[in-house]
């Protein structure tokens, strides 16, 4: 079994921070750190190198979408995922934070069960996120010029196959539903995510959505794809 994430929590609530951090030491996840504002969120993962952040989006001076940015633009290894804390599950800042390099969000009146759940699958990357929420977020938020699209990986290093997937990704479908939609375990389905995200250099599926939008391959209202039968 992995260890679980080291985090550091920022919120300019002190309630927030207190709330959080009693949660998640109650259930044996190390707390590292507490941060007040964006800069000190900063400081504390130069600090701390930890695992995951907490992320509030509004706080006052360097606010938390800038401190991802900061954050992820970093070049030493193994840099943390971010989730950002929000009060509205349709905050504009949201996607925002997700096209920063945020792996998701959670609302702060999030059950206890619910935040332990989230910060002990950090590290995969899928469950971070519902796939369904952060479709309807894009959908809302998306950015559909060129200019926007151009910053994004080239789709063409991708099979004929993998755009599928990524198609499917972001239509909302989770990799449970990936496997029935292709008739693949998910295991299958995992290797072919997985590959999706190294070949364009992204962190998680939430980004592969991003992706999805931005680049015209899913356009915003088109529902999930009809299941099919798919070989290989």
């Amino acid at each position: 079994m992995s260890k679980l994430p080291r985090v550091v929590i920022a919120d300019d609530q002190a309630l927030v921070r207190t709330g959080f951090s009693l949660i998640l030491a109650a259930n044996g996840i190390d707390v590292v750190a507490e941060a007040s504002d964006g800069d000190d969120a900063i400081d504390a993962v130069h600090r701390t190198r930890p695992d995951l952040v907490l992320m509030d989006i509004r706080m006052p001076g360097t606010d938390g979408l800038e401190a991802t940015r900061r954050i992820l633009s970093g070049t030493v290894p193994d840099l943390p995922r971010v989730i950002m804390l929000t009060t509205f599950d349709l905050d504009r800042y949201v996607y925002a934070a997700l096209t920063a390099g945020a792996s998701g969000f959670l609302l702060k009146d999030v059950t206890p069960e619910h935040l332990v759940a989230a910060v002990r699958l950090a590290r995969t990357g899928d469950a971070l996120l519902a796939p369904a929420i952060t479709r309807r977020l894009v959908e809302r938020f998306v950015s559909r010029d060129t200019q926007t699209a151009a910053l994004h990986r080239d789709l063409s290093v991708l099979t004929p196959r993998e755009l599928e997937v990524l198609r499917s990704l972001g239509s909302g479908l989770s990799n449970a539903e990936l496997a029935a939609h292709f008739r693949l375990s998910e295991a299958t389905v995992k290797t072919h995510v997985a590959r999706i995200l190294a070949k364009l250099r992204l962190r998680d599926r939430a980004q592969a959505v991003v992706v999805a939008y931005e680049t015209g391959l899913v356009t915003p209202g088109a529902g999930a794809p009809a299941a099919e039968p798919w070989t290989g």
